[in-house]
């Protein structure tokens, strides 16, 4: 007979409480089982090993010498089964390392949140950090290792120094006001509309800046007359919602409010614009697990649409 197949988890528990107890009636009532159970369970044990493990003695009992003997290795059994229990609770609700994206605001809109709500559904119990800034910064803090990955516009050459890009779809740059805008619902409109109404554009420095530098010459466009340099896109919404301003902007970043009906991208050819959006992360380094599978959720995601 294979003793270690025969006994249980229980006849350990019985055996130790009892003599730990030295009583099988107190026993029974820590183990919350009846007396009969735990005096049948110890019976069980006996006739597995063979062995008598508790005598009577008077009105009490104690332990024989084979119950001694058996002890010791009872009890840290009893420990090591009780202590992996506890660790696989552990890891089961454990943190894993933190997952930090840099988004930039082309998919912060768009991509991102569809990406989030993937994660979060997928179990992984790793906290997750959603960082959103200028592109330079977002950069920046991917080199120092401060980010794991940066999800946005492609960046010019000389700001992907020990980075790569991984392409997953493209966007381009929209001249968008709100839907009760005078231009708005025009089929043409003049070289001349960003001198007649404040207009927000990208700073220098920041992704679209050339290529709207490169659509208003290719236009002859006028300068703006009350240019709003800005990259915040809920300040953007709201000035668009407010006034008759010009907001131009990747259309990713208003998207939804193009769709709904909101905002009105005026007639401007901007296929020149038209750029990729991707992955930027550290060259030759290998992401932890969980910061791979966020990235695979972008991947599938922007493959859908």
């Amino acid at each position: 007979m294979d003793i270690s197949r025969c006994i249980k988890i229980r006849h350990l528990e019985a055996f130790v409480e009892v003599a730990r107890q030295k009583s099988v009636g107190r026993a029974a009532i820590t183990l919350s089982l009846t007396q009969p159970a735990v005096t049948r369970t110890i019976r069980e044990l006996e006739q597995i090993v063979g062995s008598p493990l508790i005598e009577r003695e008077g009105r009490g009992i104690r332990l024989s010498h084979q119950g001694e003997v058996f002890l010791s290795h009872a009890g840290s059994g009893l420990a090591a089964v009780r202590g992996g229990i506890a660790a696989l609770a552990d890891v089961a609700t454990a943190s894993g390392p933190p997952v930090r994206i840099g988004a930039l605001p082309t998919v912060s809109a768009t991509v991102m949140p569809g990406a989030v709500s993937d994660f979060l559904a997928s179990g992984l119990n790793s906290p997750l950090r959603v960082i959103t800034g200028e592109n330079r910064v977002l950069l920046d803090q991917l080199r120092k290792g401060d980010l794991d990955l940066v999800m946005g516009r492609m960046p010019a050459p000389e700001m992907m120094e020990s980075l790569r890009f991984e392409p997953l779809y493209r966007d381009r740059v929209v001249f968008v006001v709100s839907s009760s805008h005078p231009l708005a619902g025009l089929r043409q409109v003049g070289a001349d509309i960003l001198s007649r109404y404040p207009s927000l554009v990208p700073p220098e420095g920041s992704i679209i800046h050339p290529y709207v530098e490169r659509v208003m010459l290719e236009q002859g466009m006028a300068r703006p007359a009350q240019p709003v340099e800005t990259v915040s896109d809920s300040f953007g919404r709201a000035f668009v919602r407010s006034s008759d301003a010009i907001w131009i902007i990747s259309r990713g970043v208003v998207a939804a409010e193009i769709e709904s009906g909101d905002f009105v991208a005026l007639p401007i050819d901007t296929g020149s614009t038209l750029g990729a959006v991707g992955l930027i992360s550290r060259e030759a380094e290998r992401r932890h697990d969980a910061a791979s599978f966020f990235a695979d959720i972008l991947r599938r995601r922007t493959a859908q649409s």
